[in-house]
């Protein structure tokens, strides 16, 4: 297996999506308490990253297996069997790295108290049955949900409580806070998914797929990303006026033009190898501009 190919299978040019909102949790950690453990944080990067790898290669893996236009998808668009992978390999690949990066999980927890540990097997826990079971999240109308959920919201209240465990206080206020601030990330991450639902709606439906697409209907699901987008920007305001964001957050509002363009462009034409990357791009700049203008708030 060469590197290029490697890299395809773990999705490495999706990783924005879980790194961001990492960095998201670093600047609102120390915004609002002063307070950053590095070593932890960095071994808990690590461990997300190679987790988050796992579960892609876990998603071709199912997508390989339970495939049934073979012809099309198994032969000519999965990696595995386009690239003609050993399938022992790519398994005990997936095992190795998810039992490395549980076993980094539950070290930290052991240091920083178990609610990580139960926050990481929740995580654990859709990562792994995102694409696997008799019905996976990815199949059902609820992948946008669990996918933002997990990665733009949980991946950001681990970061936070790994920095400040010692003071951390689970209550409504504090949990809604980092909600907020990690609301961008969430709806980003999760218009991620129906912009691939969007364009694979038919692909899907023959390979057993009902995604929340399937229900709307791509009319109604390109209104549900546009608002969403909205929304994102909306949540963005709402942290900075409430104070758990510095001003300089506000200046994520100049990402808008691009967003709104992109946007567009999506619904305008639903086809993946054209516009599948305006979502990616939306992510992609939307995301790296809040964390830019977190950090310089820290600076200011």
């Amino acid at each position: 297996m060469t590197l290029s190919v490697f890299l395809e299978l773990v999705e490495f040019k999706a990783k924005t999506a879980s790194i961001l909102p990492f960095f998201i949790g670093i600047c609102y950690s120390w915004y609002n308490y002063q307070s950053i453990h590095l070593g932890y944080v960095l071994l808990y990067f690590a461990a997300m990253l190679i987790f988050n790898m796992a579960v892609d290669i876990l998603d071709n893996y199912n997508d390989y297996h339970h495939a049934t236009d073979v012809h099309d998808y198994k032969e000519k668009t999965n990696i595995i069997g386009r690239e003609q992978l050993s399938v022992r390999l790519v398994f005990w690949l997936m095992v190795s790295m998810i039992t490395l990066s549980a076993l980094m999980g539950i070290g930290l927890a052991i240091v920083v108290g178990w609610p990580l540990f139960w926050m990481g097997l929740y995580c654990y826990l859709v990562g792994i049955f995102y694409s696997s079971g008799p019905r996976p999240l990815s199949s059902l109308p609820l992948g946008e949900f669990f996918s933002g959920f997990t990665m733009g919201f949980m991946i950001s209240l681990i970061c936070v409580y790994l920095n400040a465990y010692q003071v951390f206080e689970w209550n409504v206020a504090t949990i809604g806070s980092i909600f907020l601030v990690s609301l961008p990330n969430t709806l980003w991450i999760a218009n991620l998914m129906l912009a691939n639902n969007i364009c694979d709606l038919d692909e899907d439906e023959k390979n057993n797929r009902y995604t929340l697409v399937h229900y709307l209907g791509k009319p109604q699901a390109l209104r549900v990303f546009a608002a969403m987008n909205i929304l994102a920007f909306v949540a963005i305001l709402a942290a900075v006026v409430l104070d758990i964001a510095p001003w300089s957050v506000v200046l994520t509002f100049l990402a808008a033009p691009f967003v709104w363009q992109q946007t567009k462009r999506l619904m305008e034409k639903q086809i993946k190898r054209e516009t599948f990357i305006c979502a990616v791009r939306i992510l992609a700049v939307g995301a790296f501009v809040q964390v830019i203008t977190f950090a310089l708030g820290l600076i200011l």
